[in-house]
């Protein structure tokens, strides 16, 4: 058995440019962590069977929600509760955000479209 490794995320970070676009960095119980560049908006979406948890590693995230919405700032977390519908935006230049969420889970939950990524690049 060999030693677990340690995830540098500035250099995970630095392996990839393309935005919208997640990539694992680590697997546990059935779970994937997931990196992802963003700028601007997305879409809207909900994951039905799937909560949903985003941290701010650099920059500002904004999750718009029907009934409101939230703003993430560098070092914060939130967890979005399954079947709620949200609209990530990021709120600066650029935001760089980690995701924790079952294996499986598509970036674009109920609302496949161009965006939808089906095959996960591991970095």
């Amino acid at each position: 058995m060999s030693l677990p490794q340690t995830v540098k995320l500035q250099e995970k970070f630095g392996l990839f440019t393309d935005q919208w676009s997640p990539k694992v960095v680590g697997e546990l119980n059935g779970q994937q962590v997931k990196i992802a560049r963003i700028a601007g908006e997305f879409e809207w979406h909900a994951h039905e069977q799937e909560d949903e948890l985003f941290m701010v590693i650099r920059g500002v995230l904004r999750l718009k929600f029907r009934d409101g919405e939230a703003v993430v700032k560098e070092g914060e977390l939130i967890v979005v509760p399954r079947g709620v519908e949200h609209l990530p935006i990021a709120e600066t230049e650029e935001t760089w955000i980690m995701m924790f969420e079952p294996a499986g889970t598509l970036n674009t939950g109920n609302a496949v479209s161009e965006r939808t990524v089906t095959q996960l690049e591991y970095v």
